[in-house]
């Protein structure tokens, strides 16, 4: 994990800022602007949506507690249906198969709004850290929440869309704001971290007491989660042009959080009350798909559908077949669709 990748083609110039340090934001940043035309031109499916006509904006904005968030939108060209609030997976960003994803949805007539979270992608922060889960999901409270009060968006129905973390921190906005949402798509939600990837009981306490005097070290012991997750083999290759995701071992005081936030919301699961698409794979390694079939069965909402895909792994969107891939987005622009008309 964290080595680095040579890339045919590319200018020493530029190849250099890839293998730079990517704790720092202003690294991250020159990469991802020297880099993204040739992120995303790879051949991908994603990338090969129509998007001429869509209106895409990026922006900057200092948040209550000091940090600068990137925050993209895509909308069509027309006044969209509803609008889609994006959270990212684990070290990734909304930048790159996130873009791809958004494109995607905005050409189904859907505006999507995006952000990094605190020391992921473009936004301000060390690198892949997140000292507390609770305060990353206010952060995202806080973004959201004003992206919905603008004018062109106040109007029109609302609905998170989380991939694997970015499931976790839907259904923890959605317990803060239970009233505020048309519904909720979960991708390979974070309910639970698959036994295969988690450190053993020992070994957890261990990390429990370094934690407490060295919170962002790298060292927690892992499997590929890069690896695991994708199972089309050109895809594979794809995931090394996510050049600002975090590719290094969890730092310890992330692990132990996002650890704490997937037990806390396994016994929540009860009252999950909106509108709810979850979508697995059965062989995903990652995230475990029988928790997203007990939350199925657990939540209040009498509005609830689980689609579980047989053979296929965690990146359900961005690392199957392209045959897999428009399934799945099919089942998704289905169910917001039905669900953007009873709104």
């Amino acid at each position: 994990m964290g080595n680095r990748v040579k890339f045919p083609g590319i200018s020493d110039e530029l190849q250099k800022m890839l293998d730079a340090d990517m704790d720092n934001v202003d690294a991250r940043r020159c990469a991802r602007e020297a880099f993204k035309h040739i992120q995303l031109s790879i051949d991908h499916i994603l990338f090969k949506v129509p998007h001429a006509g869509l209106k895409m904006e990026e922006s900057y904005e200092v948040n209550s507690r000091g940090l600068e968030i990137f925050s993209k939108s895509w909308l069509p060209e027309t006044r969209p249906k509803a609008v889609v609030y994006f959270c990212h997976g684990y070290g990734d960003t909304c930048t790159f198969f996130g873009e791809g994803i958004a494109r995607k949805l905005a050409s189904f007539g859907y505006g999507v709004i995006a952000m990094d979270y605190p020391g992921f992608g473009l936004s301000e922060g060390l690198h892949g850290y997140i000292p507390s889960f609770d305060k990353l999901v206010d952060d995202v409270v806080e973004h959201y929440s004003k992206a919905k009060e603008k004018p062109e968006f106040c109007n029109l129905p609302s609905f998170l869309f989380g991939e694997s973390m970015g499931g976790a921190i839907a259904l923890k906005v959605h317990q803060k704001q239970p009233n505020s949402w048309n519904g909720a798509v979960l991708v390979a939600p974070m309910c639970k971290i698959a036994d295969n990837v988690v450190p053993s009981w020992l070994l957890t306490q261990i990390l429990i007491g370094v934690a407490k005097f060295l919170p962002t070290q790298k060292l927690v012991p892992t499997q590929d989660l890069g690896e695991l997750a994708v199972r089309d083999a050109k895809k594979k290759e794809h995931t090394a042009y996510n050049v600002i995701s975090y590719k290094h071992k969890p730092r310890l005081q992330t692990a132990l959080e996002l650890l704490n936030a997937t037990k806390e919301i396994e016994r929540l699961l009860e009252k999950v009350s909106l509108p709810l698409l979850i979508l697995h794979g059965k062989s995903d390694l990652v995230t475990d798909p029988s928790v997203s079939k007990a939350l199925y069965e657990r939540a209040i909402s009498s509005d609830k559908k689980l689609f579980l895909y047989e053979d296929a792994c965690h990146a359900l969107l961005e690392g199957e077949s392209d045959e897999m891939i428009l399934r799945v987005f099919g089942d998704i622009i289905s169910w917001l669709d039905e669900h953007t008309i009873s709104s």
